[in-house]
């Protein structure tokens, strides 16, 4: 077997495709609601698609003393120091190279699990579940996991869609007007420095205070995830999005003796969706039930 140049899908990957695109038995990760639901919708499952990425992380950017971002707009030490997130227009922006990572490891996840849904003739994938791992060093895997469903009637997306909802939230939105596009995500890394004035407010004693740089921090770190969240949707031509999860955690760093950092990380991900009819009426179709009599 010759050596994978890393386009396309990986040769077991892209094996599992052929089998599957070729027919028989095909497997699923939907629940019995979701399966009902994709029914009503005019879907049918064709199988469980898959898409994944090992990258090794090896720099993650500028982590030292925050202080600098002093000549990103503001204040050099002293009082108090600006927040500098990844996506700064500057030099000392910090984790971007980080932040540019991890785009580009949920990115081709995303992008294989759509090539292999397009294989075996989906029209889009449901459920998808994201999952970062931390494998031995800085290896991390990426993976989107979903099940890959065709339209039963003879209007068929012009691409392949992708939605973390399940299939019954799927239904619904369809009967509703709404059709799911693509998932969506924002991320954001922000540094910022521990200056006078909070370490005045996070020291012991202080009492019952607001430290309002780690405020700055968290606000800002997830005004920017935020940000670029609505960005990839603009991207994607959607109308909106359904944000399905909103995660942050921080961190301190110690760049030299009796100096320290605080760095925060905010991810939000969800689903585009485009409006297809206006009608104020949904439509009424249903699954049929039978009396067990």
């Amino acid at each position: 077997m010759a050596d994978w140049d890393g386009h396309g899908l990986p040769p077991v990957a892209a094996e599992r495709a052929r089998r599957a695109a070729a027919g028989g038995a095909w497997t699923s990760l939907l629940s019995a609601p979701a399966a009902a639901g994709l029914q009503v919708a005019g879907f049918e499952p064709v199988g469980e698609v898959m898409g994944s990425m090992v990258q090794q992380i090896g720099w993650t950017g500028y982590q030292g003393c925050g202080i600098y971002g002093g000549v990103y707009g503001g204040a050099y030490g002293g009082w108090a120091t600006p927040t500098i997130t990844s996506s700064a227009p500057t030099r000392f922006a910090g984790f971007r190279p980080y932040v540019d990572a991890l785009y580009r490891g949920y990115g081709t996840a995303m992008s294989r699990m759509a090539q292999e849904a397009a294989t075996i003739g989906a029209d889009g994938v449901v459920g998808v579940g994201l999952v970062m791992s931390q494998l031995d060093g800085g290896a991390r895997e990426f993976t989107a996991l979903g099940t890959g469903v065709r339209a039963r009637g003879s209007v068929r997306p012009s691409r392949i869609f992708s939605t973390h909802l399940p299939g019954q939230d799927v239904a619904k939105l369809v009967a509703a007007g709404w059709m799911p596009t693509d998932l969506v995500y924002g991320i954001s890394v922000a540094i910022r420095h521990d200056d006078w004035q909070t370490r005045q407010q996070a020291a012991w004693g202080a009492g019952n205070t607001e430290v309002t740089g780690y405020t700055e921090l968290i606000s800002h770190t997830r005004a920017d995830a935020r940000h670029r969240l609505a960005g990839h949707v603009r991207e994607s031509g959607a109308d909106g999005a359904i944000v399905s999860s909103m995660d942050l955690h921080a961190w301190e760093i110690e760049p030299g003796e009796n100096h320290r950092d605080h760095v925060a990380e905010a991810a939000v991900f969800g689903t585009a969706l485009v409006r297809f009819h206006t009608d104020t009426a949904a439509p009424t179709r249903t699954l049929t039930y039978l009396p067990l009599r």
